[in-house]
């Protein structure tokens, strides 16, 4: 558990308590980054009730969920998380739940936190994915390709993931509007940095 943990801990629960939680969180943590998400979850429902406070806790809850597709659920316990820590850091993960639950507006406002706070590329693009996503769920194809050409598409270094995967919504995106070259030049820069993208090599291929 990384110290900031540890004191969100130590905050919010009696001491007694403390190194039992820290302890099954660290167990739960440990669980999610395997893909266990059944057996985090069964270690992090207890301690939801254990520890409601510490925003570690929830935010985990939250991202199990997330990944077993409980998007309402998920969506609640981000919203503790985001209302106990302040952080914008699990927005993009929050507006795509809200986007499976077509809560749109939602979706909207998160976007305009998380890009008003300005923080680090990857995060930025992954709501503006989720934002666009959500634009083009409601016809709006147009303004979802606009809004992506916004990000960061030509990257001055070497690309890393999330510019991989904003490729690949542009792409996607670019042949839904029947712009078949530009998805074919973006799948294919998707092939090159991350062959293992999605099923972006067979759309590729499909694109002649």
């Amino acid at each position: 558990m990384s110290k900031v943990v540890t004191q969100e801990v130590a905050a919010a629960v009696e001491p007694s308590l403390a190194p039992r939680v820290e302890r099954r969180l660290g167990q739960a943590a440990d669980a999610f980054e395997r893909d266990h998400l059944s057996d985090a979850l069964r270690i992090l429902r207890p301690l939801t009730k254990e520890a409601p406070g510490v925003p570690a806790v929830r935010e985990l809850m939250g991202l199990a969920l997330y990944g077993t597709g409980q998007w309402a659920a998920a969506a609640k316990e981000l919203e503790v998380f985001r209302r106990l820590g302040g952080s914008v850091e699990q927005h993009p993960v929050l507006a795509d739940c809200y986007r499976a639950l077509k809560r749109y507006g939602d979706v909207a406002d998160l976007w305009d936190e998380l890009r008003e706070a300005s923080l680090g590329a990857a995060l930025v693009t992954e709501g503006r994915i989720v934002a666009a996503g959500a634009l083009a769920d409601q016809g709006d194809v147009n303004g979802a390709i606009q809004l992506l050409e916004r990000g960061p598409l030509r990257p001055t270094r070497g690309p890393a993931l999330h510019h991989a995967r904003l490729w690949y919504a542009l792409a996607d995106l670019y042949e839904r509007a029947g712009d078949a070259p530009k998805a074919r030049e973006l799948f294919g820069r998707v092939v090159a940095a991350e062959p293992a993208l999605a099923d972006a090599a067979e759309r590729l291929a499909g694109l002649g």
